[in-house]
């Protein structure tokens, strides 16, 4: 089986830097589509603000699979967080859209990882949760912010742990509006 990886066990230490890693994202996504004002001053100060140092940086463009869809191509913007050497984020925004768009994936099993955020007292404090979908090995959860009840978000990940490591792990994708 040529060019397929399989997930390794984590080391301690990079666990809790991919896991600040997707907090970054997610807190980042939050703060783009609900405070504007977060990124008025420029991208450079707005990527600061997640507390992540030199981990996070905006580039000028990523690789197709970490794109949003189509219709959510407009003055895009990428963040791209380096959690460790080889495993990390990339947070798609728009200044033209309400929405976020997080892949993530690398050499590490991210599944476990994200379901400790999942269930994180931080992460439930900022988003209720509304249904869950399981498709084959994926599972597909709708969020909703607590702040702000017409913006939610759904995150895609593995089902388990111990899986493929070759295409994205994880996959959120929030918008503003589409609440009623």
């Amino acid at each position: 089986m040529a060019g397929i990886s399989f997930a390794l066990s984590v080391p301690a230490a990079a666990q809790s830097e991919v896991s600040a890693g997707f907090d970054g994202a997610l807190r980042g996504c939050e703060n783009w589509v609900l405070d504007p004002a977060s990124w008025a001053n420029g991208l450079g100060p707005f990527a600061s603000k997640l507390g992540l140092g030199d981990k996070a940086g905006w580039v000028e463009s990523v690789n197709e699979a970490a794109l949003p869809p189509p219709e959510m191509r407009v003055a895009n913007h990428f963040l791209r967080i380096n959690s460790t050497p080889n495993a990390g984020f990339i947070l798609v925004v728009s200044d033209r859209a309400p929405f976020c768009h997080i892949t993530g994936g690398g050499g590490v099993d991210l599944q476990p990882i994200i379901e400790g955020e999942l269930a994180s007292a931080t992460f439930k404090g900022r988003w209720e949760e509304l249904k869950s979908q399981r498709r084959g090995d994926l599972v597909s959860t709708t969020f909703r912010s607590r702040s702000d009840p017409k913006f939610e978000m759904v995150i895609s990940r593995a089902a388990k742990a111990g899986g493929r490591l070759d295409h994205v792990q994880v996959l959120a994708s929030a918008q503003y509006g589409l609440a009623g």
